[in-house]
């Protein structure tokens, strides 16, 4: 993996952890730490599965 690949791939990463945790954070009305917690935490989850996803209908 070469230098711009691998930052593409971050930045990828981060958009949809960003995305994902904004989504949970909208639809959960009180917000404590736990909840952020989990929430990062399932976003997390959620971007690597969507960019493995993404990348699995792109080789098609």
């Amino acid at each position: 993996m070469t230098g711009r690949t691998a930052l593409v791939a971050t930045a990828e990463l981060i958009t949809w952890w960003a995305g994902l945790t904004l989504l949970w954070l909208v639809l959960i009305a009180p917000v404590d730490t736990l909840e952020r917690v989990v929430g990062a935490s399932a976003a997390a989850v959620g971007a690597l599965a969507a960019r493995a996803g993404r990348r699995e209908v792109s080789r098609r």
